[in-house]
């Protein structure tokens, strides 16, 4: 069995027509016919049934393109194999990133792409759940998902790597009352206006749940997917957010009222994911292989610290 003939079959029954498949794989109607006739030969039953210028697939036509599918996935997966024997010097990764993340694996992406300038960075920017339906779908290899108990069964599905954890803050106009303060406990902020994420930020999610155990539902103002955006949003009075400590410590704490959230504390844990299921293509496992490298680095740091402070005295 051709595998040429198989897919010119796929795209004749999709399609439902010899024309509009040879227009689509730009060749000649009768080459197309020629070659559903030769799959025919090989497999020694007619595909189609044909009534003049129609045709309708046969039980076994019906089979075959069950398969068919498969067959051309496979296919497709082996040209990934061959092409990683090319030591990537050409090539793409295909990751799915919250806009978030930028200032955490920026820096790891430049370096990657100075080990392998051969391979084409392909970023899609979205939110966490947007992010999970493009790891299903095989649209990215790997993606930035937040790790919550919202989507703990999503986790069956999926291979993780932890890249950071930071606590959430308030974030607030400085000129409210909660500029001065030490901490806050989340049900002070019951009859606060919040500004909220994106659609497809599971962020949502996390603050909302925790919300309304504290008792309440947030008022929403507005909504952004932008962390910047959302801050000059609270900077001007709109509401107030809670976003992690890693992006408030970057902003300008004279124009803010920046409060740990202690009461209860809800975190900001974001992964790295990948289908357990799915086959990595080398470029994607050449960027676990770097992240895992600066992840190792990063808690032998913390623990040579950890040890430091504990055995050092006054």
């Amino acid at each position: 069995m051709d595998i040429r003939s198989l897919r010119y079959f796929v795209e004749v029954a999709e399609q439902n027509s010899f024309t509009r498949a040879a227009a689509r794989l730009h060749v000649t109607q009768p080459t197309v016919s020629k070659m559903i006739a030769q799959l025919e030969q090989s497999l020694d039953l007619p595909l189609l049934d044909r009534v003049g210028k129609k045709f309708t697939l046969t039980d076994a036509g019906k089979v075959v393109l069950a398969r068919a599918h498969e067959l051309l996935a496979l296919h497709a997966e082996l040209k990934v194999e061959l092409r990683d024997l090319q030591q990537l010097e050409r090539g793409e990764l295909r990751m799915g990133v919250s806009p978030q993340t930028h200032m955490a694996i920026a820096p790891w992406l430049a370096e990657y792409h100075q080990r392998y300038p051969g391979i084409e960075l392909k970023m899609v920017e979205s939110g966490t759940q947007a992010i999970e339906r493009d790891l299903r779908k095989g649209t990215v290899e790997l993606g930035t998902m937040l790790d919550y108990p919202g989507n703990a069964a999503s986790w069956q599905e999926f291979e993780s790597l932890p890249l950071v954890r930071s606590p959430l803050c308030l974030l607030a106009p400085p000129a409210s009352i909660w500029q001065g303060r030490h901490s806050v406990g989340l049900s002070e902020l019951a009859d606060s206006p919040f500004v909220f994420y994106g659609d497809t930020f599971a962020l949502n999610e996390i603050v909302l749940d925790a919300c309304q155990r504290a008792g309440f539902v947030p008022r929403m103002t507005s909504r952004s997917g932008q962390w910047d955006f959302i801050a000059s949003l609270v900077r001007l009075g709109v509401g107030v957010c809670l976003l992690p400590k890693m992006f408030c410590d970057t902003l300008d704490a004279s124009q803010f009222a920046i409060v740990p959230l202690l009461d209860p504390p809800v975190e900001w844990n974001l992964m790295l994911a990948w289908r357990r299921t799915g086959r990595l293509s080398f470029a994607a496992r050449a960027w676990l292989d770097l992240v895992r490298a600066h992840m190792a680095a990063h808690t032998q740091d913390t623990a040579r610290l950890q040890y430091a402070t504990a055995t050092t005295f006054p």
